[in-house]
C-alpha cells in the first residue's frame, strides 16, 4: 500500500521560509514522478512545483519562482519542498502528489497547512 506522508508545514511570518517533507512508503520511490500542490479556501487546487524521477527536470508555477526550491532524496523515499520569501497569498494546504511513470496511477497526501500572516 502506498503512502505518502507530508510535514513541516506551519505558520511564519511574512519574508520566512519553510522546508515541507514528502515521506513515501509501501512503493520503489524513484519510478515516481514527485509534485506538490496547495489548495487554499475557495480556490482550485493548483500545481506549484514538479520534479522528474532523476531530479533532471524540474518545472514551478510563475508565481513561486525564484522562491521554492523542489528535490528529492530517491535513497530516502523522499521529496521536499523548500519555500522561501513567503507571502500571505502563499497560505494554502500543500499536497504531496505521485504518479507513476510506468503504470500512471497516482497518490495523494493528507496534505499540510502553510499560514503566512503577521
Amino acid at each position: 500500500q502506498v503512502q505518502l506522508v507530508e510535514s513541516g508545514g506551519g505558520l511564519v511570518q511574512p519574508g520566512g521560509s519553510l522546508r515541507l517533507s514528502c515521506a513515501a512508503s509501501g512503493t520503489i520511490f524513484s519510478v515516481y514522478t514527485m509534485d506538490w500542490y496547495r489548495q487554499a479556501p475557495g480556490k482550485q487546487r493548483e500545481l506549484v512545483a514538479r520534479i522528474s524521477r532523476s531530479g533532471s527536470i524540474i518545472n514551478y508555477v510563475d508565481s513561486v519562482k525564484g522562491r521554492f526550491t523542489i528535490s528529492r532524496d530517491n535513497a530516502k523515499n523522499t521529496a521536499y519542498l523548500q519555500m522561501n520569501s513567503l507571502k500571505p497569498e502563499d497560505t494554502a494546504v500543500y499536497y504531496c502528489h505521485a504518479d507513476n511513470d510506468y503504470n500512471h496511477l497516482t497518490y495523494w497526501g493528507q496534505g499540510t497547512q502553510v499560514t503566512v500572516s503577521s
